[in-house]
């Protein structure tokens, strides 16, 4: 099954409007593949400036996080039709940041999941396990958890991209091995035939992230089970595109 790559951008709480402006301006006159798919979630006060900057490119714009209700007295949260108004064709969702900065829960996962998929985005739904959580044996465990909670009810699966980012690996400097990363990116796939079936697990994808770098990457992406990278530090500078050009 040929799944199409993915290389996704976080830039988190990063970049102000001009600064977006000069990225773009620095980082697309330097991308010269036509695969993978691209994906930059700015700020959300750089979002329309990202959209702008990224008009007739191969580069797509996602949003960080959004909230499951379509409107309401919910004091600093957004919603998927606010976002996809202003340019967004992907979210990033259940980030590991989100789940231990800000009390978000499984099933809040699952219910922003499919909002998104209900206003025409992409979510990309992030798994992993904590340190203490893998050296007690237990990231299958959670790992099954998360991926199931997040995909019940889910009636579009095949257009939901699932990120596996450990969480010791995110923004450490540590990189869990080539051999790790497609260890629980294979069980994901299994978890989601069983969820599924085998021709939509098939067909999903599945992002590795946790310091993806230009000195990873290949490797990352030779991985039977891994289509793609979500980038954290590595996407805020224009050589980002090093990791965007892994092919060649």
């Amino acid at each position: 099954m040929s799944r199409k790559p993915v290389i996704a951008g976080n830039w988190k709480m990063n970049k102000t409007v001009a600064e977006a402006k000069a990225f773009f301006n620095e980082f697309l006159s330097q991308i010269d593949v036509d695969d993978p798919e691209v994906v930059v979630c700015p700020t959300y006060t750089s979002i329309a400036a990202a959209v702008e900057c990224t008009k007739g490119t191969n580069v797509g714009i996602g949003a960080q996080n959004i909230y499951f209700e379509d409107g309401g007295a919910y004091t600093g949260e957004v919603t998927a039709d606010m976002i996809k108004e202003a340019g967004c064709e992907y979210v990033i969702i259940g980030h590991s940041e989100r789940r231990q900065y800000f009390a978000e829960t499984d099933e809040g996962v699952n219910k922003k999941t499919i909002k998104a998929l209900e206003k025409g985005l992409v979510p990309i739904v992030c798994v992993g396990e904590t340190l203490e959580e893998r050296e007690d044996d237990n990231t299958f465990d959670v790992i099954k958890t998360q991926v199931e909670k997040a995909m019940k009810d889910v009636n579009e699966p095949k257009k939901v991209i699932i990120a596996y980012e450990p969480v010791w690996a995110i923004g450490t400097g540590k990189t869990a091995t080539d051999e790790q990363a497609n260890e629980v990116c294979e069980y994901i796939r299994k978890l989601l035939v069983e969820i599924f079936d085998k021709d939509i697990a098939d067909c999903m994808r599945i992002l590795y992230g946790g310091s993806v770098n230009a000195g990873n990457v290949k490797k990352l992406m030779s991985m039977s089970d891994i289509d793609g990278a979500l980038v954290g530090g590595a996407s805020l500078k224009a050589d980002f595109v090093t990791l965007v050009n892994y092919k060649k």
